[in-house]
């Protein structure tokens, strides 16, 4: 998730994707994203096993911040909130 284009960026992990979404936009979510304003949907990466999930999350919170913004671009150039594709 992402607050604006190259913004202030979160990585989570969920079972319910789109329930989690809507959270943080209402400002429910977690302190880090209300506190930033973290509400687009702009990456999502769907996996068969939560272990997978989890470890790929853990993955991606060790990443630098370059690699993260070069993942999003590389499936959303424009940093569109994806959030209408799911819910």
């Amino acid at each position: 998730m992402a607050s604006k284009p190259r913004g202030m960026l979160y990585v989570g992990v969920t079972a319910y994707l789109a329930e989690r979404v809507d959270q943080h936009r209402r400002d429910v979510g977690s302190a880090y994203c209300r506190r930033y304003g973290i509400k687009a949907l702009v990456l999502a990466e769907p996996h068969d096993e939560i272990e997978y999930a989890i470890a790929r999350e853990k993955a991606l919170k060790a990443w630098q911040r370059a690699w993260k913004i070069e993942l999003i671009e590389s499936f959303n150039p424009d940093w569109e909130d994806l959030f209408d594709r799911i819910a």
